[in-house]
C-alpha cells in the first residue's frame, strides 16, 4: 500500500540507531511491571499449562468412546455399564506444555514513516515473550516477509528474553508483504501446534485469509494483531493538500494525484472499509483481531490482548 514519498521513508537492511534502542533499560522495567499486572490477571493459571485439544490421560473428562479389546478397564465407565450394561472407555482432556510463537511481519509496508509500524510491532512481540517466558511457557520468534524469513526456536525461562531481543535486532527487514507464505512456513516448522500471535498491517488481504487458515488447519491458535498507524488509516490530519505523488514501497509504481479534502476522506473510507472486511473475515473464522494503533502504549496493548485475545490462560 503506497503513500506520499515526502511523508514516509523507506529503509534498507536490517535495524538502525531506532532498533538499537528499542529494548533499553527503561524498556525492560516497563516489561517487570507488565508481568506483575499480568501476573494477578491470570493468578491461578499453573505454569506451563496450555491445554490441548486432543485426548489422553489426563484428569479433566472430555468423552466417551465404545470399549476395544485390550483397552484398560481402569479407564472403563463403570456407571454406565451398571446402568446400561453398555462399556464405554472415558476419554480425558491432556493439559501440555504448549508453544506460543510470535509471527512478526518485516515486509516495507510495515516500515514506512521510518518503520514506526515495525518498532511497535517488536515492541509488543518483545512484551508477549516476555511475559510467556516468565510462565515458563515455550516462546519462539519468526521475522518474516516476501523476500526474509528468520526464524528463533522455542526457548523457556525468563532469562531468554535477551536472545530474543537480539534476534529482533539483527533480524533482516524489507520485501513484500506475503502473509500466506510466511504462514504456512511457520505452520511446516512447527512440530507442534500452538498459539500463534501474527503482527502485520495485513496489506495483503487475501494471502493473510489464506495464512491464517493454513494455520488453523494445522490445528494452530491464531491471533491477528493489526498493526496500524492512525496517520496512514485517515490522512486527513497530515496536511497533504495539492499535487503529490503517491509511491507504492513494496511495488515501486508512483502515481500523481490532487489531495484535496474530498479525496482525503474517500481515502479514508475506503481504508475503514478494508478494516471491517478483514474483521468480520476473521470472526467468520474463528480467528481473535485486535487492532493496534501504534499511539496506544505497547504494554496498554498487551494487556488488552491478555484480557480480551486469550493470549494467556
Amino acid at each position: 500500500m503506497g503513500w506520499a514519498d515526502r511523508l514516509l521513508a523507506r529503509n534498507e537492511g536490517t535495524g538502525g540507531p531506532a532498533e538499537a534502542e528499542l529494548f533499553d533499560e527503561a524498556f525492560l522495567a516497563r516489561l517487570e511491571l507488565l508481568q506483575v499486572i499480568a501476573r494477578r490477571l491470570f493468578r491461578g493459571r499453573q505454569r506451563a499449562e496450555r491445554k490441548t485439544r486432543k485426548v489422553g490421560s489426563g484428569l479433566e473428562f472430555a468423552d466417551h468412546r465404545e470399549y476395544s479389546p485390550g483397552d484398560d478397564i481402569r479407564y472403563l465407565d463403570w456407571t454406565v455399564w451398571i446402568r446400561l450394561h453398555h462399556a464405554l472407555i472415558r476419554l480425558f482432556e491432556e493439559d501440555e506444555d504448549l508453544p506460543i510463537r510470535i509471527v512478526i511481519d518485516v515486509s516495507d509496508s510495515m516500515r514506512t514513516k521510518d518503520g514506526a509500524k515495525l518498532r511497535y510491532a517488536m515492541q509488543v512481540g518483545a512484551a508477549l515473550a516476555y511475559v510467556g517466558l516468565a510462565n515458563l511457557d515455550r516462546v519462539g520468534i519468526t521475522c518474516a516477509s516476501g523476500k526474509h524469513h528468520g526464524t528463533l526456536p522455542a526457548v523457556r525461562g525468563k532469562g531468554r528474553i535477551f536472545r530474543v531481543f537480539e534476534f529482533l535486532r539483527s533480524a533482516p527487514r524489507g520485501g513484500p508483504t506475503d502473509i500466506r507464505a510466511m504462514c504456512t512456513r511457520v505452520a511446516a516448522e512447527s512440530r507442534q501446534p500452538g498459539l500463534t500471535v501474527v503482527l502485520s498491517d495485513f496489506y495483503d488481504l487475501e494471502g493473510a485469509f489464506e495464512g491464517l487458515n493454513m494455520l488453523r488447519f494445522r490445528k494452530h491458535e491464531p491471533v491477528a494483531v493489526q498493526v496500524l498507524d492512525p496517520l496512514e488509516a485517515d490522512p486527513t490530519a497530515s496536511g497533504l493538500r495539492g499535487d503529490v505523488r503517491l509511491v507504492d514501497v513494496e511495488g515501486g509504481s508512483a502515481r500523481d494525484v490532487t489531495l484535496s479534502p474530498r479525496a482525503l476522506k474517500a481515502y479514508a473510507e475506503a481504508h475503514q472499509r478494508f478494516c471491517e472486511h478483514l474483521e468480520q473475515s476473521c470472526r467468520s473464522r474463528g480467528i481473535y483481531l485486535a487492532r493496534a494503533p501504534i499511539d496506544v502504549p505497547f504494554d496498554d496493548m498487551v494487556l488488552r490482548l491478555f484480557r480480551q485475545g486469550g493470549i494467556l490462560r
